[in-house]
């Protein structure tokens, strides 16, 4: 078991359905989370807008999670980095 997640935490990941969120997620449903430990919280963008305060409050506080992963992020790629460098 590791140290820190418990078995019966409820883990936040936000931006599960990126490229480094779904790794996460994955690593965490190895583990066992999700089905027979602990619940997982993936919510997409269109389920929560973190760029919402109010609605991120409200949704804190009805799912109250344990810990919390931020994997979401504004990605482009190379030409976007190199094109528009203060974007990202």
């Amino acid at each position: 078991m590791d140290p820190i997640i418990r078995l019966d935490n409820r883990i936040f990941v936000a931006g599960a359905t990126g490229m480094v969120g779904k790794a996460i997620v994955r690593k965490l449903i190895e583990k066992g989370y999700g089905k027979e430990k602990g619940i997982l919280l993936t919510p997409t963008r269109e389920e929560l807008n973190l760029l919402n305060y109010d609605e991120v409050k409200i949704w804190f506080k009805k799912n109250r999670p344990d810990i919390v992963i931020i994997a979401a992020a504004k990605v482009g790629g190379i030409l976007a980095n190199s094109k528009y460098p203060t974007n990202f």
